[in-house]
């Protein structure tokens, strides 16, 4: 518990106040954006940055050369007002006056001093890169001497320290209830959108900055003898485009053949933007013979309530058909959906058209169930009738010894 001080003491919505440390630390460690106020010649400052704590005390970094660091070098420090709020909702009441907001907040009132101990500075640094991503540390590059020489830590001891929160619904006069009017609460948060990497980036995403999925939304890296399933990444990009340029691949896909590679790269984005949303788990199929990535696939119209799922998104490129490589990722796409997440239907929908595609999904063991008319949009614009596939839970068994023994064969290739 904070001590209370005249600082931290509310003249009024004094019911909004908290000073339980553990309130205090939740928001501080949630929360990315603060702002650090202070006074320079007698003038307000507001300085927006980035902060994190580590126990009782918050650390933020800057420019040696800024004035709140440097009006921190003396032995009086400086003395700050640091705010952070989480904004969590919009309050929309029958009345102008009671519109609000749901919000959370933390005040520290104190004295700042900047760091100067190494071993300090190199740690607080150390946390403020973890701060924006756990493991982000051991995969960038450590500041030179340089580097750390020109930034400059403030430490600010949480020791005057207030949390001001509004929680809750519209608190409307009695006899505005009656009013036409709608009233209610928007909430609202943060939420990261797909990374997007920056121009010449071969890495690929790394896991803390994939969002945490439920296993039917994640894309499990697979392997079997012919082709290794693997999450797709904006890295695939090239290798992609190089394995599959080629009119016949693209032919009854969603999207027509990429001219170029920048074309494939926003059909890439696409995918992992649904995938983000919880549309589409994309993957990768690698040969595993020359290791080599030569398509992608993906489980799309994901409903694990019900339990289904359905395979498709799918090209592979042409000098990869018939040679046990499509056969395989869908062996290993039906054994995850049936075996490990426990699916009662895995479902294929193919355009009227591929004839090639349909004797494909028939052999796998899936039964035709009906046409979908006009059911989606060609890239071309006219409107294609869409043949539905579905195999269930008790059709798996047989349609998995059918798979094998295709594979024995090298059957050709499904689509």
């Amino acid at each position: 518990m904070y001590q209370q001080t005249e600082r931290t003491t509310a003249s009024r919505g004094r019911n909004r106040m908290d000073y339980q440390q553990a309130t205090a630390h939740e928001i501080l460690d949630e929360a990315y954006h603060c702002a650090l106020a202070f006074t320079v010649d007698g003038e307000p400052r507001v300085l927006p940055t980035l902060h994190v704590r580590v126990g009782e005390t918050v650390y933020l970094h800057g420019s040696t050369g800024s004035r709140p660091l440097l009006a921190a070098r003396g032995p009086a420090g400086l003395p700050v007002c640091l705010s952070v709020t989480l904004l969590d909702g919009l309050v929309y009441g029958r009345s102008q006056f009671h519109h609000s907001a749901n919000y959370r907040s933390v005040i520290a009132h104190g004295t700042a001093h900047l760091v100067t101990d190494e071993a300090e500075k190199q740690a607080a640094m150390t946390a403020l890169v973890e701060r924006v991503g756990r493991g982000r540390a051991a995969q960038s590059r450590p500041p030179t001497r340089k580097e750390l020489a020109e930034t400059a830590v403030l430490a600010l001891p949480l020791r005057e320290v207030s949390v001001r929160a509004r929680v809750g619904p519209v608190v409307d006069e009695p006899e505005d209830y009656a009013l036409p009017y709608w009233a209610g609460v928007v909430p609202l948060r943060t939420v990261p959108g797909p990374p997007e990497p920056d121009a010449g980036v071969s890495a690929p995403i790394p896991d803390y900055l994939r969002p945490p999925r439920s296993p039917w939304h994640t894309p499990a890296t697979m392997t079997g003898t012919h082709v290794r399933l693997e999450p797709l990444d904006p890295a695939h990009t090239d290798e992609l485009h190089q394995a599959t340029d080629d009119e016949e691949v693209w032919r009854h896909l969603a999207h027509p053949r990429p001219r170029h590679r920048d074309e494939l790269a926003a059909i890439v984005a696409e995918a992992l933007r649904a995938h983000h949303t919880g549309q589409r788990v994309p993957w990768v199929q690698r040969c595993t013979r020359t290791g080599e990535i030569v398509g992608s696939t993906s489980y799309y119209e994901i409903d694990e309530p019900r339990r289904a799922v359905s395979i498709g998104h799918t090209f592979l490129g042409r000098a990869h058909w018939r040679t046990g490589i499509n056969t395989e990722a869908k062996l290993l796409l039906l054994t995850r959906a049936f075996e490990e997440l426990g699916a009662e239907r895995v479902a294929w929908h193919t355009d009227i058209r591929n004839i090639r595609s349909q004797r494909a999904i028939e052999r796998l063991g899936a039964q035709r169930e009906g046409v979908l008319r006009r059911h989606r949009q060609r890239p071309d614009g006219s409107w294609r009738d869409t043949v539905l596939y579905a195999m269930t839970a008790d059709e798996w068994p047989k349609a998995q010894i059918t798979l094998q023994e295709m594979l024995r064969r090298t059957a050709p290739e499904a689509r």
